[in-house]
């Protein structure tokens, strides 16, 4: 009887498997199908295989060719560059574009859809020569939708707005829209004239951003890149008008220049300039477009900015990596640490690692409060830090002049004045540079109550 038991239980349990076997295998089917009640798709072309598309509507027909290179381009009604992102949303909506509904299988007649004679004709051509033309008529009763079929399909179907907005796109929807087209990878120099002196930066050897021009120095990296995202972010406003147009030229032509800024790259050289009229408005025109544009606030007050804002004010360069070698020199005092693994050594003696990250934090932040040519004299303090796994050495002086601090790196000629307070407890933490406190002893045994 048990064992029979046994054998009906194994047999329960093998039918429970193949059935959950089959149940996966179902699902797993049923996986990258569309549902059985799913809205039929009206079209779908891979957005690589396409390379031509035609949008008429009103008269007006726009038109958006592939190149050899891969990269879009408008080529009617006038050859203009393409905003790469626009076009090719556009060509990924034919990649499966379904509709909301099916309305009828086979339409008996068109015009109660608006369909014989389409308010708008998209043609899709493929790198075949083949093409495909999807036509859309009247909007919907709901106004959710639009009436559409593919030329040559008896179906007739409705197109949600948000895939008819994705596919009806004008020549100034699709256009590149930048004043200044450069390659922000490739970019090599940028050149600002403002306040009546003209900042050339590059990168150096480390691909950080450098001051070449008028004197070389350090710059202020995050500086120069919101510099260069103001810039490659100036558009203009395809919305506007040809009368405001006009009255923009106007406005140009009585303003104040602001600032130009040159930017170069692989491709050559290009140019956007700012001027402010009397009005506080701002006005920007690019060498990558055509017309004057009325220009955010932002970017008028980005690119008006002194050359000191573009200095690295940080005295040291090793940022937040962690230094292996520290030297400070305050009169005759030193204090020399190297690190070994994970501790900070002074004469093969461990030092308290809490007041030498303190040493540290005080020399990453001691900054510039004012840039001059000339103060530094004869030099009080010293500091060298050794980072970037023994590849980066910087060495600041410091000295005094009255009770101000001035201080340079070895072997440049800028000088920048500092903060008192800061020197002083820059000061303070090398001097309590120390080792670390000795264990606390456990206490001895309690003495026992007397009875």
């Amino acid at each position: 009887m048990q064992f029979r038991g046994l054998l009906a239980a194994a047999a329960a349990l093998a039918v429970l498997a193949i059935g959950i076997y089959f149940s996966n295998k179902n699902e797993k089917d049923k996986e990258g199908k569309p549902a059985a009640d799913a809205p039929p798709k009206i079209v779908e072309i891979p957005a690589g295989d396409i390379k031509k598309i035609e949008v008429a509507k009103a008269g007006e027909t726009t038109s958006i060719e592939r190149g050899t290179d891969g990269k879009w381009a408008v080529s009617s009604p006038k050859p203009l560059r393409a905003d790469q992102d626009s076009a090719n949303g556009v060509a990924n909506t034919f990649t499966s574009l379904a509709s909301d509904r099916l309305v009828e299988e086979k339409a008996s007649e068109l015009k109660s859809f608006g369909l014989e004679a389409p308010a708008t004709t998209v043609t899709v051509t493929r790198k075949d020569g083949k093409s495909t033309k999807l036509l859309l008529g009247d909007d919907t009763p709901t106004q959710s939708g639009v009436f559409a079929r593919i030329d040559g399909d008896p179906r007739v179907f409705v197109l949600a707005n948000v895939n008819k907005t994705s596919i009806e796109k004008s020549y100034k929807d699709l256009q590149d829209k930048r004043l200044v087209t450069f390659d922000q990878e490739k970019l090599s120099r940028v050149e600002l004239t403002v306040k009546g002196q003209t900042l050339e930066f590059g990168k150096n050897a480390g691909n950080e951003w450098a001051i070449v021009k008028p004197q070389a120095g350090r710059a202020d990296g995050g500086n120069v890149e919101e510099l260069v995202r103001k810039i490659r972010d100036a558009k203009m406003d395809t919305s506007v008008p040809a009368e405001e147009l006009v009255r923009n030229t106007a406005a140009w032509g009585a303003s104040a220049v602001v600032a130009v800024a040159k930017v170069t790259d692989a491709a050559g050289t290009q140019t956007l300039e700012v001027r402010k009229a009397k009005d506080n408005n701002y006005y920007v025109k690019g060498s990558a477009a055509e017309g004057v544009f009325k220009a955010a606030t932002d970017l008028g007050d980005g690119l008006n900015k002194a050359a000191d804002d573009y200095r690295q004010k940080k005295l040291f360069d090793f940022g937040w990596s962690d230094p292996s070698k520290v030297e400070v020199h305050d009169g005759a005092k030193t204090v020399s640490l190297a690190k070994t693994g994970d501790k900070w050594m002074a004469d093969k003696k461990e030092m308290d690692s809490t007041s030498v990250q303190n040493l540290i934090d005080r020399l990453r932040d001691l900054a510039s409060i004012k840039f001059l040519d000339t103060g530094f004299t004869t030099p009080v303090f010293d500091a060298s830090v050794t980072s970037n796994e023994g590849k980066r050495n910087e060495k600041v002086l410091i000295s005094k002049a009255g009770d101000k601090y001035y201080a340079r790196r070895d072997n440049e000629p800028a000088v920048y004045e500092i903060d008192k307070t800061a020197f002083e407890a820059l000061q303070k933490a090398a001097a309590d540079v120390k080792p670390p406190e000795p264990p606390k002893k456990e206490d001895g045994k309690k003495d026992e109550k007397k009875k």
